[in-house]
């Protein structure tokens, strides 16, 4: 299995960086994880609706171009279904099961992401209606895919 993570925003916090090192070298045991890094546009101050259409469109085609034709696009998005821990450990097996072996998770920037990826996704998850800096998303979603392979395996991590 293959599992790519696509992120806007570069990604600054040494704590953050080193978490995130720590859950990719733990997902190694059951897939290959690979983490893209897309540049963030720059927004004004005070940009106005149509300007922040433009900078997430911008996003969107960064985005757009590193999702390949055949993988399972998971999107972050706060309208999303909230999903627990099992479920998504379980969510994960029938997407396997369904014989995609490429799952995409994206997580956008701090304007969200544009309509044309939501459309692309085959799912769309939140992790609750709390804003979390997308920065430590990073972190809280490899450690929940992780965590869903340690559930998966009946380990005793999840308890």
């Amino acid at each position: 299995m293959n599992i790519k993570l696509i992120t806007v925003g570069k990604l600054k916090e040494t704590y953050l960086k080193e978490g995130i090192a720590e859950y990719i070298k733990r997902l190694s045991r059951f897939a290959k994880t690979t983490l893209i890094e897309l540049p963030d546009e720059k927004t004004p101050e005070k940009a106005s609706i149509a300007q922040n259409k433009q900078i997430m469109s911008k996003e969107g085609q960064r985005i757009q171009e590193k999702i390949g034709p055949r993988d399972f696009v998971i999107v972050l998005a706060i309208e999303g279904k909230q999903l627990a821990s099992e479920e998504f450990a379980q969510k994960m097996v029938d997407i396997t099961v369904a014989g995609y072996s490429d799952i995409t998770f994206i997580i956008g920037g701090s304007l969200g992401l544009d309509p044309m990826i939501k459309q692309r996704a085959n799912l769309k998850i939140s992790f609750g209606l709390l804003t979390l800096p997308h920065q430590l998303m990073r972190l809280v979603l490899v450690e929940q895919i992780y965590r869903a392979f340690m559930i998966q395996q009946g380990s005793p991590y999840h308890k």
